[in-house]
């Protein structure tokens, strides 16, 4: 019996049909491949016509270069390429695409049509492939460039032609290709077409912001911030959405390695690092970041679709994107604006957001002031009035105590003061946050006597030494504040825990935390594996103000804790620390450890609910100025929204009047 060989060599469309496996997934993998050899070609247009998602008809028309009749059939030729000359070039590759497999790959399984002209003939040149079988070259007229027809992709492969989208989700997949190259090269003039409708028509532009107005819309354009550093030969550029405009993927994060749009684990890390608290969890940030390097600085060819590459010194430009972003924030005003649904024509009552709640009920507490005013001409004037909590008029329960300079204090005030509540940490040195110069008590107030703090902020919001303050608290939740914008409603425990955040990891950062220690330790039960992991970070814990000893089986004692925490959240504090001890298993110490210091600052900060007196409303607006980041929370949530005159003339008809 004859034995034959068991390894063979495969024919070549055996091989294309691998390769296409590898490299064409779907339609609009053919539809990248196609844009990037146009863009090879130094084109400065680029049609695109689509058919059924891609699936019934591709055609892509450039006016690049073109090409020779004779480097046709090279062109469907698996791995033959104008682009590459030796291995070494594979090092420094400064084009699109250099593999050579695309082309070969989609005339294996589709009917293929290439023509194209160079520049120095008179006609063009056609060939046809029919799923891997080619024709005779034959001559046709044709401008200067190069136009590929793709029809009935994946014919000959019926199982990866099964496993494909419907065609609206296909073309979904195509419309992002495009949009990437779009992007990419502004300078260029595109149009999609999609079952014989227009989708997109791009005129060229040398202003990125253009073009990313006609894919997002001017709404979304209005909240980019500029970004740009240089370092070692290598230029950051591009826009970041303002903290306010996040989305719930990534999607909206585009970034580009040379004009290639690429995908980097590490640079959006870096990304999202950036916008470490600014914003909620779960929440993305919207981004378009260019990044130019020496070519021989990168290596793309780690992935055959090349959307993966892998950068000599990764760490350098972790650290120059991170800088970069977190730099910019710094210097930019990240204040969110109160948005509120705009008057149709007539004025016609819409629904009532809770923005729009809380304007109604500053414009029903003003009425009712005028009101009274009218009926009364004798009463003293508006700054000498009482408290709301005093009077009758019924808003009691919608606006909350009138926590501002204007009033004193409720005589028949039930609850417990704040400084009672947190160790005074909002106007005495008990509470260890004084604030520069900010006011630590201030004198109580009695009608008829306007309120002067004790000493001036160099506040730019606010003006301490104005004789009377403008703000109010509303549903022991929002202070509401007149500043030179406009109306500033401020979300007391978002702006508190900010504070606390900030203060408390500046002491982490100096190595001076301020320990209370406690005579009788407080115990706390808890099961096996919850002490062990508490007693695992023992050290980092220290770090943080908190002596953590065994106290028995299945028991800790806590005998210190930092001083801005209150001991009546001790027990709290230390068992979500166990939990997240257990939910962050792969997480590094720096990010625990942040996580940490958001948790207790939101345990320590003031409440929704929670009554302000004036001198603690005034501490607090005074700590506010003292901060680095006084526009979100540490859990990404805005402290403040305004509301500008301009939008307060809009909402009542005064525009144009």
């Amino acid at each position: 019996m004859e034995r034959t060989n068991r390894i063979q060599v495969l024919s070549s469309a055996v091989v294309n049909k691998i390769a296409a496996g590898e490299v064409i997934e779907r339609p609009a993998s053919v539809i990248k491949e196609l844009l990037e050899n146009s863009l090879d070609a130094l084109c400065t247009r680029i049609d695109v016509e689509i058919e059924l998602g891609g699936t019934e008809l591709i055609r892509i028309v450039d006016d690049g270069e073109g090409m020779l009749p004779e480097d046709l059939p090279l062109a469907v030729t698996s791995h033959a390429t104008s682009k590459l000359k030796q291995a070494d070039d594979l090092f420094c590759v400064k084009t699109m695409g250099f593999r050579g497999e695309a082309l070969a790959s989609i005339a294996e399984v589709s009917k293929f049509c290439i023509r194209s002209r160079a520049a120095e003939n008179e006609i063009g040149a056609e060939l046809a492939v029919d799923c891997g079988t080619r024709s005779e070259i034959t001559p046709v007229g044709c401008p200067q460039g190069t136009q590929i027809e793709i029809r009935h992709l994946f014919c000959n492969t019926p199982v990866r032609r099964k496993f494909l989208k419907k065609p609206g989700t296909e073309f979904g997949y195509i419309s992002d290709q495009f949009t990437r190259v779009a992007l990419a090269c502004p300078r260029l003039q595109m149009s999609l077409t999609h079952n014989g409708k227009s989708v997109y028509r791009l005129p060229a532009t040398h202003d990125l912001l253009e073009r990313l107005r006609l894919f997002f819309g001017s709404k979304t354009v209005d909240q980019l911030i500029p970004v740009e550093a240089e370092h070692s030969g290598i230029r950051l550029w591009g826009y970041v959405g303002h903290p306010a405009m996040n989305k719930s993927t990534r999607k909206s994060q585009y970034l580009f390695l040379n004009g290639r749009y690429i995908q980097d684990r590490s640079l959006l890390h870096a990304l999202k690092e950036a916008y470490r608290g600014l914003l909620m969890v779960g929440r993305h940030p919207v981004a378009f970041l260019f990044l130019e390097m020496p070519s021989d600085q990168v290596d793309v060819n780690v992935h055959p679709t090349k959307s993966e590459v892998r950068f000599r010194d990764s760490q350098l430009l972790f650290r120059l994107l991170l800088s970069t972003l977190r730099t910019k924030f710094l210097q930019s005003d990240l204040h969110s604006e109160l948005s509120i649904n705009q008057p149709t024509r007539g004025f016609e009552r819409k629904t009532e957001t809770k923005q729009a709640k809380v304007e109604q009920d500053l414009v029903s507490w003003a009425k009712v002031q005028l009101e009274k005013q009218v009926a009364h001409p004798t009463a003293p004037p508006l700054a000498d009035q009482p408290a709301l909590g005093t009077s009758t008029t019924g808003l009691e329960s919608s606006a909350g105590s009138f926590a501002s300079a204007v009033g004193e204090h409720r005589p028949d005030q039930t609850k417990q003061p704040m400084s009672e509540l947190y160790g005074n940490q909002l106007n005495g040195p008990a509470g260890n946050l004084d604030v520069g110069n900010a006011p630590s008590q201030i004198p109580p107030h009695t009608p008829g006597q306007n309120v002067e703090p004790a000493a001036a902020t160099q506040a730019s919001h606010l003006d301490y030494t104005r004789p009377q303050i403008q703000a109010l608290q509303i549903d022991d939740c929002y202070i509401v504040l007149k500043t030179d914008q406009g109306l500033t409603v401020i979300d007391q425990h978002a702006l508190h825990e900010r504070v606390l955040y900030e203060r408390f990891r500046h002491k982490i950062l100096d190595e001076r935390v301020e320990v209370q220690k406690l005579l009788v330790p407080v115990t706390i039960e808890m099961d096996a594996k919850q002490c062990s992991l508490l007693l695992d970070h023992r050290e980092m814990l220290q770090e943080l103000g908190f002596c953590i000893e065994e106290f028995g089986r299945g028991m800790v004692a806590v005998s210190s804790h930092p001083v801005f925490l209150g001991k009546n959240v001790i027990e709290d504090v230390v068992r979500d620390f166990a939990e997240k001890f257990d939910s962050s298993a792969n997480v590094t110490r720096r990010e625990l450890l942040d996580e940490t210091l958001h948790m207790m600052a939101c345990k320590a900060a003031i409440k929704a609910g929670q009554q302000l007196t004036p001198e603690e409303i005034i501490s607090l607006l005074a700590q506010r100025e003292g901060i680095e980041d006084a526009h979100h929370c540490p859990h990404g949530r805005p402290t403040a929204l305004i509301l500008s005159r301009e939008d307060l003339d809009r909402q009542f008809g005064r525009l144009g009047a």
